[in-house]
């Protein structure tokens, strides 16, 4: 078959594009033609609600303040894709492809709006950014992305009938925000909840204490910059049989959660997750049940177990909800309730920490990676008959989630696994193969990425000492460690899950 000449070929794709703009043209004027009250009344509304996106933004406070913790997160990811798509459309896109508005004489005064906009039509930034959140939202949390969906479609089609877009401009701005969410979710992957099979919680009958009776709680008051203050009140209020021991700089915190376990029927926490792992030592020796307060800074286990607030944990102990979570023992004789990790992990956890309530959790995830990556001192250590150099070592009390090198939160606290997560970083080119398989969304398939689930794990350091930071805590100095889980060794009031 012959082919066609270069030039033809160039002048059938031209004479599709302007077949195209003419179909467009022709869709628009249509619509604008078309007679509808309802059009009429709504589009107008719906296309100044998007200005700016302060639609969307409404929409995420709500999402933030009411949903679950799929949907915060969706919340979350959607504004961080959002604002991406609105810088990549009104900096990039509109400066590349030029076309003028549509014609407004068509449109019917009552469906005009007041503003006319004077940008390059090519792509519509209002659709653009609706099917950023929308679908950022529903690559969290499904649901809720379906209804969003919906409205961007409707965002869209208002765009076309007030006449601020032809109807391919629209659908520019959809494939635009798509994509850029698809290629966000390659970048940071969305948390996916396990669908494996799993045992039913350990529940253990306990008594109901509708006033706080035979609870003991040792809390300092100062944690969490005044926080712990605030819990001593709530507490005192909603549990007046409750006894409160309130620490001061100078108490042994060891000593007093002892104390307090030899009288007590319950022995309640208020602080950081170092107090918490060390009041967990206590209890599991003692035979209590523990309930957390969130009265730390960042209170990771409070969370993790469904006490996030003090009135969860309050109406727990009132209710007698008790279920057995799993913690890890260290060299037989520590307890770890989170995490355990060596190399620069702490330091990439407290970057991450520090912004991503300024830019969102997967922006500082990547942000911090490249930070760390950039300035850790690598740690040698030997485990399973293998040496490796390491910057980034994560070891987590059962599975987190997501996978990858940004676990963030579990939602089983009972599975009997070590979660260990290794970057190797002593390889030629490592940091670099790093973060591009990091940007690509590769991360989990690249050989310098380990990921271990396990009941035990140790490691040697066999350059000497290295620093150990156990839940949260850096200090902590070994040349070899060992880990086993204790599995629902211990008791937490909590809410019924």
């Amino acid at each position: 078959m012959d082919l066609l000449p270069v030039g033809r070929r160039g002048r059938g794709i031209r004479q599709i594009g302007v077949g195209l703009g003419t179909l467009d043209r022709e869709v628009f004027e249509a619509i604008a033609e078309s007679p509808s009250p309802l059009l009429d009344a709504v589009m107008p509304r719906l296309t100044r609600a998007a200005d700016h996106s302060k639609l969307w933004f409404g929409i995420a406070a709500g999402l933030m303040a009411l949903g679950s913790p799929s949907v915060k997160r969706g919340a979350v990811r959607g504004v961080a894709t959002l604002a991406v798509t609105s810088l990549v459309t009104n900096q990039g896109a509109k400066r590349v492809w030029k076309r003028e508005r549509p014609n407004w004489s068509f449109v019917p005064l009552a469906r005009q709006t007041r503003r006319h906009p004077t940008s390059n039509s090519l792509p519509s930034g209002h659709s653009a950014s609706a099917a950023a959140f929308s679908i950022g939202v529903g690559l969290e949390n499904p649901p809720a992305g379906l209804g969003l969906a919906l409205l961007a479609g409707l965002v869209g089609m208002s765009r076309v009938a007030t006449g601020a877009h032809y109807p391919g401009d629209v659908l520019a701005g959809f494939g635009l925000g798509a994509g850029i969410a698809v290629l966000g979710a390659r970048i940071v992957p969305p948390i996916v909840e396990t669908r494996l099979p799993v045992s039913d919680p350990l529940r253990v009958d306990t008594p109901e204490r509708p006033e706080g009776e035979g609870l003991v709680l040792v809390i300092n008051p100062a944690s969490g910059s005044g926080t712990g203050a605030r819990v001593v009140d709530e507490v005192r209020e909603a549990l007046p049989k409750a006894e409160i021991v309130e620490l001061d700089e100078d108490d042994d915190v060891a000593s007093v959660l002892q104390s307090a376990a030899d009288r007590a029927e319950v022995l309640g926490v208020g602080g950081g997750d170092g107090t918490v792992a060390a009041a967990a030592s206590i209890a599991v020796a003692a035979g209590l049940p523990l309930a957390v307060f969130p009265a730390g800074t960042f209170n990771h286990f409070a969370k993790d177990i469904g006490c996030d607030t003090t009135a969860k944990t309050v109406a727990a102990i009132r209710q007698g909800t008790v279920s057995c979570v799993d913690i890890v023992c260290m060299n037989e004789k520590q307890m770890v309730v989170n995490t355990a990790s060596i190399g620069a992990y702490p330091r990439f956890v407290q970057t991450r920490e520090k912004l991503e309530h300024k830019i969102g959790k997967p922006l500082a995830g990547v942000y911090a990676m490249f930070h760390t990556l950039r300035r850790g001192e690598p740690v040698r250590i030997e485990y399973d008959n293998k040496t490796l150099q390491t910057s980034l070592f994560f070891l987590g009390n059962s599975g987190y989630l997501p996978t990858g090198f940004a676990p963030s939160r579990r939602t089983r606290m009972d599975d009997g696994l070590l979660d260990v997560r290794i970057l190797e970083t002593g390889r030629r080119l490592s940091r670099l193969r790093i973060l591009t398989a990091l940007v690509l969304g590769r991360l989990t398939r690249s050989p310098l990425y380990h990921e271990l689930k396990v009941p035990e794990f140790s490691f040697r350091s066999p350059d000497g000492p290295t620093v150990l930071a156990l839940d949260g805590e850096v200090g902590t100095e070994i040349d070899e460690a060992s880990f086993s889980v204790q599995y629902r060794a211990l008791p937490v009031f909590r809410p019924a899950v």
